[in-house]
């Protein structure tokens, strides 16, 4: 079966860090784009950070560039998100989505991609 499956999410105080996973099982993630999206309470779903290895680019949406970086792991079939001066407002359910060969930008708008994950919780409060 293939699953994709968030972790590292929590409560974190404004200026902290978090680092969340996207490990995928039951296919290989070398062919495809790999997106982290977020959604607030009463918000629409965002596309936060996105990476393609295949054409070597990212892609960050404005508001968390400089902030955030994604990296994956082939050897480990599975994508980070490195998560750096958070801020309130990054309080979100964060998921991870996969699509076969797409480019990075475009995996950040994707609406429907092939696989999501369940979501990961982040909070940031004092």
């Amino acid at each position: 079966q293939v699953h994709l499956v968030e972790s590292g999410g929590g409560l974190v105080q404004p200026g902290g860090s978090l680092r969340l996973s996207c490990a995928a099982s039951g296919f290989t993630l070398d062919y495809y784009a790999i997106g982290w999206f977020r959604q607030a309470p009463g918000k629409e779903r965002e596309g936060v950070s996105c990476i393609y290895s295949n054409e070597g680019k990212t892609y960050y949406t404005e508001s968390v560039k400089g902030r955030f970086t994604i990296t994956r792991d082939n050897a480990k079939n599975t994508v980070y998100l490195q998560m750096n001066s958070l801020k309130p407002e990054d309080t979100a359910v964060y998921y991870c989505a996969a699509n076969y060969i797409t480019p990075a930008s475009s995996m950040c708008d994707i609406v429907a991609p092939n696989y999501w994950g369940q979501g990961t919780q982040v909070t940031v409060s004092s």
